[in-house]
């Protein structure tokens, strides 16, 4: 089960997430759905046609569980392949 304290642990293909802040001001408040994601890059559907790769080092995002919680997290935290970070230790955020 998703939980705010090891959303960072799951799969993030398949969440509503929304960037709240970035040191690139072209991305702040681009909201979509998570359809990929890569060692460094996030790539968000916005719309039926548009897709955008988020970088994930230089941006906050706001993820939505499956429960209707939304959940901050710091870009950089999330900076690894996804398969790595899923079994990777964190200590309490």
């Amino acid at each position: 089960m998703i939980t705010p304290q090891n959303l960072f642990q799951h799969e993030l293909i398949g969440l509503t997430v929304e960037i709240v802040e970035s040191s690139n001001m072209g991305l702040v408040g681009i909201k979509g759905k998570v359809v990929d994601e890569t060692r460094n890059t996030i790539r968000v559907e916005v719309d039926d046609r548009h897709e955008s790769i988020i970088p994930k080092n230089v941006a906050i995002f706001h993820f939505q569980t499956p429960e209707g919680q939304k959940v901050e997290i710091d870009g950089k935290i999330l900076v690894s392949r996804p398969e790595d970070r899923i079994k990777k230790k964190f200590r309490k955020i």
